[in-house]
């Protein structure tokens, strides 16, 4: 049992830290390369892994002591990093904001820096979409109410799905100077004096209403893991102006 204990300790270290199988057994005479292939192989699995990360953090959590950390938080952050990877890797891209060939791992973080989700995407793929994805697929305890993001994790159609689905996206917006607001209804725009310049068009209620059942079912389908938010989100897109859907989303965003 103890063998088998050091042989699964070492795979783990492999994959947290990308040495490699034959890295890591360096000095070592009671296992071999096939042996760690195989515990790699047989036992770990990305559904285990992601249960190990929610009892870990789950285990943060109880062992807190208030009056050091401060009473449970419904609050996260999410962004992403860039991590360079050779040519060959077929999930590698050119990443056009920082230059180089890559991919991105994308995190949730609470406010106390405990790390509940993290995802290993393609430079290209949409941050908006591993945002919503971090927050309903976490599997702790958290509850998550409100995530932070900067400006590459949130659009009008992100603002509409979270909203849908229960929790505040609560973006750090580059361009704050150029966002525009618009009126709750028609004829309003007096009682909001002082925002007259970022003040533009109302919202189109109707529209929304209209498309509510839709907005609902792919919520729904969010929610239930029966499609992926990426695969969803990119349905919803500029280039989809014309969606009468994609039209509801980005007026209730």
């Amino acid at each position: 049992m103890a063998l088998a204990g050091r042989r699964a300790l070492r795979t783990l270290v492999f994959m947290g830290t990308n040495t490699g199988l034959k890295r890591v057994l360096s000095g070592e005479q009671n296992t071999s390369y096939k042996e760690l292939l195989y515990v790699r192989q047989r036992f770990i699995r990305r559904s285990t892994l992601r249960e190990a990360i929610a009892k870990v953090a789950n285990a943060t959590f109880a062992i807190r002591q208030p009056e050091i950390w401060g009473e449970g938080s419904t609050t996260c952050a999410s962004d992403s990093k860039k991590f360079g990877a050779y040519d060959q890797n077929l999930t590698a891209e050119w990443y056009v904001r920082y230059g180089g060939r890559g991919v991105v791992v994308y995190w949730h973080c609470e406010d106390k820096s405990v790390c509940i989700y993290s995802q290993l995407k393609r430079c290209s793929s949409s941050e908006v979409a591993a945002m919503i994805e971090g927050v309903l697929r976490h599997d702790t305890d958290m509850e998550v109410q409100k995530n932070y993001t900067d400006s590459h994790g949130q659009s009008e159609v992100g603002f509409a799905f979270t909203h849908l689905l229960g929790f505040d996206l609560m973006p750090r917006l580059k361009a704050i100077a150029r966002q525009k607001l618009h009126l709750p209804e028609s004829g309003c725009a007096g009682d909001y004096a002082n925002l007259k310049d970022v003040l533009t068009r109302p919202i189109n209620w109707e529209l929304i209403r209209q498309q509510y059942d839709e907005m609902v079912k792919f919520a729904t389908a969010l929610r239930l893991g029966t499609a992926q938010a990426e695969a969803i989100l990119r349905r919803f897109t500029r280039a989809n102006l014309q969606h009468p859907t994609y039209q509801a989303l980005a007026e209730l965003g």
